[in-house]
């Protein structure tokens, strides 16, 4: 492509002068007399510059520019392009999938008398290393090096296979273990803004395989998460399909009062967009409040889009972009490039213009509280004064009542089968004694078990991290300590926290409480929070208690952060601090005492909140740019145990059979080299049937390997022991553990089986109840296809590839969801699965379907079809096919897009 001959349709090809340079770049504003393009939102901005500049008459064609010059705010998306990213980022759950993939693909190339050496990356594709370390020891000073010791000892077949992708492919950059989190490390490091590169300059975009990819938004970088599978193509030169979105406009003006932090800003404007409704839309941030607002809270918002469910949530580049860039040590060049590109081409912000928006929402900031988000949902806000009544009257949901330990049966009964689970047993409200270093405590519903200041929402965030700091040394100062149930963590975004921790002279304190830094990755968000102390275990299991979970993350989905713990609350750093002291939930942090000090005196939150003055002159006096200019002088070398790693060499992987880790992916055995069809299915069996707001916690494999699953069932024939299972997420490399591990959430409620939590289904055929594994297998051996069915915001959450890529396994040939999140709708294709949508007003409960039906879906033609016809035994509905461009339709014809790009390969 880059061969090519540029058309430039619309003259907007130029030149810009910076630093003794002439640099090629293409002007938006070459179209401003056949389109309004000063009109346009920033983030469409540089969508058009995108397409202008990729522009080739075949793949990004004169209407792709088109389609976004001419952008309507209020119509719904209908106009396809072509969007090239600049690079993608990685992480290791993710990364090492599609590092597998294309493994995979150079083996297929050979196989089919193609030159493997094709197969690279070709654009860059960054790693970072940062899901794999978990809080097996904590509140110790050996609890890093422990940790960091327990994820080589557990991962080093995975990390030795990254080492040969790093020699293997051009393009590829892997950041290694014990770095911080990818999302840190791409904003403090990464991230270009503006790219130079053969002669050009360009706004530095980029998709990543972790939804939170959205934190670089922050910056000025237009990026958000895809699936594994579609960031694979992507790497290969493959553009990505999408519709010109609608763009919302979200104003902020006044300032943040004190005692508010930026993690109760993001609470809040989740809370706003998840009621308004922003899945599939890009959120643009600007007014007057930008001003005020430091890179880092811009960040801590950016983040948390896919909790409010949006693509990205953009914040364009202005005087404080300068700024942190300077702070964190990018180049005077890279620095004045980013300022003369934005002035140039139409990006800079000026906060008195309001581009034309879709919709527009407008937020105080000084109306801003101190605040929860739980117990299972992220746009849960809860404000701190009203966290003890919210978690009393959450207590029905998990089946207790405090009255009188009856679960009201009209509660249970309207319960949807997503919906967390309600037990019938009667439970009685009993405290459970237990014996902790000593001490005889008791602990009850509401118990804190875990306080984990994690994830790249906050720790990117010096101001969260350093009231954070503050309190812990104005709690011990006062003599308080952490209750003893109460598992601490501290896992910093990057080596920078500890840095100006150290230098603040806070990490005694942090320390003292039990927040030991235990490795710089995501631990607690993603569920590697490890495990409970013995005792507390042993406790919360004899009293069935619900246990509690309080983090500064930005995921708290059931049985995500932690099996036994059933309520998960985000809350901001400080909070986490003192959560660790009150050692429960239900408490009124505002008016109840954290403890007493030595003198038997109570201490109270507000006696021990930072002011913002103190946390601004803390910040000024401890960090600084040279911090970050020594963290990342040398970041890919990675410490001893990296570098001497045995890496396997060559071209061709040589997959080993007996390896737990990294297998030989099927998706390209038996693949011919003529495109397939879409047919229509018949004689299809429901393999399961869920509610709403079914995430990819619930359908991806994600945390701990029990032994008598069916993943534990085929480690141990493997010969591995289950204190050396790792996580699924570990194990993404091979397909035998992930498919097993497929819709294996042990909060999964199936409607197949009424009242089962976990991976049970019913092969319908013979009545028989069995694991959703077992039943899928038989299916595929009795030649019967398989579909799901579900409801609404069917695959929220994480951007999971496996969500996806074990469905396809298993056999599933479509879905039928009331409605989608937008990435995993697109991975189910990507894996050639055909996405179909009830009609409004129908699901499978108004239509009568309970899943014990032989369906037959009709009137596919090969795509084509706006809607199909569904048979379900006696009746029969209409249903929308999900195949929304052209080009997702090839995808499916292809059976997915991985076979799709191999064959244009080879074609080429």
């Amino acid at each position: 492509m880059a061969a090519m001959a540029h058309p430039d349709s619309f003259g907007a090809r130029s030149t810009l002068s910076v630093g003794g340079r002439e640099l090629e770049i293409f002007r938006i504003g070459a179209l401003q007399s056949r389109h309004d393009v000063a009109r346009l939102p920033y983030t469409l901005r540089i969508l058009l510059e995108n397409v202008l500049r990729n522009e080739d008459g075949a793949t990004v064609t004169r209407a792709d520019v088109e389609a976004v010059a001419g952008w309507n705010a209020g119509a719904e998306p209908s106009r396809e392009i072509s969007y090239t990213p600049a690079r993608v980022l990685l992480q290791d759950f993710t990364g090492v999938p599609a590092v597998v993939d294309l493994a995979a693909m150079r083996a297929a190339v050979a196989e089919l008398g193609g030159d493997p050496r094709r197969i690279n990356p070709l654009i860059p594709a960054e790693l970072v290393i940062d899901h794999s370390v978990q809080v097996d020891e904590f509140a110790s000073r050996f609890a890093m090096q422990h940790n960091s010791e327990l994820e080589f000892e557990r991962n080093r077949e995975r990390y030795a296979f990254l080492r040969w992708g790093q020699s293997a492919f051009a393009n590829f950059k892997a950041v290694p273990p014990n770095t911080g989190i990818c999302h840190q490390v791409n904003l403090e490091f990464l991230a270009r803004v503006i790219e130079e590169r053969d002669g050009r300059a360009f706004p530095d975009t980029l998709v990543g395989t972790d939804s939170h990819t959205t934190m670089v938004n922050g910056l000025g970088v237009l990026g958000w998460g895809v699936g594994g599978i579609e960031a694979e193509a992507a790497m290969l030169g493959e553009a990505i399909s999408m519709l010109v979105p609608q763009v919302v406009g979200f104003r902020l003006h006044g300032s943040l009062p004190e005692g508010a932090t930026a993690t109760d800003l993001v609470l809040t404007v989740t809370q706003i967009l998840r009621q308004l409704g922003v899945v599939g839309k890009f959120v643009e941030y600007f007014g007057h409040g930008l001003a005020g607002l430091p890179l880092a809270d811009r960040a801590t918002i950016a983040n948390m889009s896919p909790e409010y469910g949006a693509t990205c949530g953009f914040f364009p580049v202005d005087d404080e972009t300068l700024r942190y860039l300077r702070l964190t040590g990018r180049g005077e060049d890279r620095i004045a490039l980013v300022e003369a590109y934005c002035r140039e081409n139409g990006l800079w912000h000026d906060p008195g213009e309001q581009p034309t928006y879709s919709q527009v929402v407008d937020l105080d900031l000084s109306s801003v509280e101190p605040s929860l988000a739980g117990p299972r949902r992220p746009q849960d806000r809860i404000p701190l004064k009203d966290a003890r009544n919210a978690f009393a009257a959450a207590l029905p949901s998990f089946g207790v009542d405090a009255g009188n330990g009856r679960v009201d049966e009209a509660v249970e009964e309207s319960m949807d089968a997503s919906d967390p689970p309600a037990l019938t047993a009667t439970r009685t409200h009993t405290a459970v004694a237990l014996t902790l270093d000593g001490e005889s405590v008791e602990i009850d519903h509401g118990a804190v078990v875990i306080a984990a200041i994690t994830s790249c929402t906050n720790t990117s965030n010096p101001a969260v991290m350093i009231a954070a700091g503050l309190l812990a040394k104005r709690a011990v100062e006062r003599g308080l300590q952490r209750r003893p149930w109460v598992k601490t963590s501290l896992a910093p975004g990057s080596k920078v926290v500890t840095e100006y921790y150290d230098r603040a002279g806070l990490t005694p304190y942090l320390e003292a409480l039990g927040f030991y830094t235990v490795g710089y990755g995501c631990t607690t968000c993603i569920g590697n929070s490890g495990p409970l102390p013995e005792e507390v275990s042993r406790a919360v299991t004899e009293g069935d208690l619900v246990a509690c979970a309080v983090l500064s993350g930005n995921r708290n989905f059931e049985a995500r952060i932690h099996p036994e713990v059933k309520a998960n609350y985000l809350a901001s750093p400080p909070l986490v601090v003192a959560y660790a002291l009150a050692g429960r939930m239900d408490v009124d942090l505002l008016s109840e005492p954290l403890g007493h000090d030595r003198d038997g005196e109570p201490v109270f939150l507000a006696d021990l909140w930072p002011a913002p003055a103190d946390v601004q002159e803390t910040m000024e006096q401890a960090i600084g740019r040279e911090m970050f200019a020594s963290t990342y002088a040398n970041v890919y070398e990675g410490d001893h145990a990296w570098r001497e790693l045995p890496v396997p060499t060559g071209e061709l992987f040589e997959w080993e059979e007996a390896s737990t880790y990294v297998r030989r992916p099927p998706y390209f055995d038996g693949m011919a080299l003529e495109t397939g069809t879409i047919g229509d299915i018949v004689g299809a069996r429901c393999l399961v049937s869920v509610g709403d707001s079914v995430t990819t916690d619930h359908i991806s494999p994600a945390g701990s390997i029990k032994p008598d699953s069916p993943a534990g069932h085929y480690l141990l024939e493997h010969g591995v022991e289950p204190k050396d299972f790792n996580s699924y997420g570990s194990r993404r490399g091979n397909h035998e553990v992930m498919v097993r591990g497929t819709f294996a959430n042990v909060r999964l409620r199936n409607r197949l089986v009424p009242g089962s939590e976990g991976t049970w289904t019913v092969h319908v055929p013979s009545h028989e109840q069995m694991t959703i594994f077992d039943a899928a297998q038989r299916y595929l051996a009795e030649g019967a296809p398989t579909i799901i069915l579900a409801g609404k915001e069917y695959g929220s959450g994480s951007s999971r590839d496996w969500a996806a890529k074990g469905p396809k396994l298993l056999g599933v040939k479509a879905v039928i969801a009331e409605s989608y999140e937008r990435i995993h709708r697109s991975n189910l294709l990507m894996m050639g699965i055909l996405p179909l949508q009830f009609l409004p007003g129908e699901n499978p409960d108004t239509l009568g379907l309970s899943g014990r039906e032989e369906y037959a879906i009709t009137g596919v033609a090969n795509g084509e079809a706006r809607e199909v016809t569904v048979r379900a035994d006696d009746r029969e509905f209409r249903a929308v096919v999900r195949l929304d461009t052209p080009r997702e339709r090839e995808y499916v014809r292809h059976g997915g897009i991985l076979p799709y790009v191999l064959r244009r390969l080879l074609d080429a």
